[in-house]
């Protein structure tokens, strides 16, 4: 098995380490949080006591580099790996992809590099935030571009199946698109509706129930945290607070008209069934494309846009499932 070099041990890092130890994977870690590596050490994990040591640790056994830090400390990041290690294995866990494959293609074009995001996660940080578990059966992108290179893609996709997820492929623009409504979105919603709750004073909050505590989780993560993945994916999320918009400002005028809110709800509540239709493992259809076949990658990318997943390789050939 590869060995793995996470670079950022906080939630998502602390876990992709966690998990990769867990499946066997030789695995070693580099954090610039004196916290995180003490307490990284303490639990028993391998922590270098630099990036650059990790890194360069990483050129000998020729590991899989991850990039597990804030999009805003990115850069900083792949300097390090474009000064030790140019031509590595590399993957990231960071929550929007164009911006990163952008970095890449400017700092360290000669990597072999290949964009992940796992969909997962707290509303906490931390290395004691993260668990090995944190993956299980949660999707994970592996960036599928016309320029993402075979080698890297396999290794980026191995990881996250050793690490308890199935795959989705699809491209890095297609990707932000997607999280900017389902992720992204409802991080600038849950804040909308704390606030809005808050205003409504201590009679208001000591009444709120689940539907109020569930739809402000989010709005309990790191300020910082959310920023960066939000203001870092700007231009799709947009587009989704403009649709967001446009069905409030529907529901509002319909309300103030004829007091109804029928057909905001139903829609609502029609997305909702959507969703458990793509999540249910009930009825799917078993996917098979063979990664020597020069359409693969259009085969991997139709699979993701369909709901697909992948579960598996057999040798060259990648077994996923769409939904029924």
């Amino acid at each position: 098995m590869r060995a793995v070099c996470v670079v950022g041990l906080g939630l998502i890092g602390g876990s992709v380490l966690r998990a990769a130890v867990r499946s066997g994977r030789p695995a070693w870690g580099a954090t610039v949080s004196a916290s995180d590596a003490s307490a990284a050490l303490a639990a028993g994990y391998d922590v270098s006591s630099t990036v650059d040591e990790a890194v360069m640790r990483a050129v000998d056994e020729d590991a899989l580099v991850v990039l597990a830090v804030p999009l805003p400390a990115v850069e900083r990041a792949l300097r390090t790996v474009a000064a030790v290690a140019p031509s590595c294995l590399l993957t990231d866990v960071v929550s929007v992809k164009q911006p990163v494959a952008d970095l890449v293609a400017r700092v360290v074009p000669t990597a072999r590099y290949a964009g992940g995001h796992p969909m997962a996660g707290r509303s906490v940080s931390g290395w004691e935030s993260g668990s090995e578990s944190l993956f299980d059966g949660a999707p994970w992108v592996a960036v599928a571009d016309e320029e993402t290179a075979l080698e890297a893609w396999r290794e980026a996709a191995a990881l996250a199946l050793d690490c308890g997820a199935h795959v989705v492929p699809t491209t890095a623009s297609e990707h932000d698109a997607a999280v900017a409504r389902v992720s992204h979105l409802p991080h600038v919603l849950a804040a909308v509706l704390a606030a809005t709750g808050a205003g409504g004073g201590p009679l208001a909050l000591s009444l709120a129930a689940g539907s109020f505590t569930d739809g402000t989780r989010v709005a309990g993560t790191p300020v910082d945290s959310v920023l960066a993945m939000c203001e870092g994916n700007r231009g799709p999320l947009l587009d989704a607070v403009d649709d967001a918009l446009g069905r409030l400002g529907a529901a509002r005028g319909a309300l103030a008209s004829t007091g109804g809110l029928a057909a905001t709800v139903r829609a609502g509540h029609a997305g909702r069934a959507e969703l458990l239709a793509v999540r249910s493992d009930e009825g799917r259809e078993e996917v098979r494309i063979d990664l020597t076949d020069p359409e693969a990658f259009d085969d991997l990318r139709s699979l993701g846009a369909g709901g697909g997943r992948v579960l598996r390789f057999e040798e060259d050939v990648v077994v996923g499932d769409l939904p029924g």
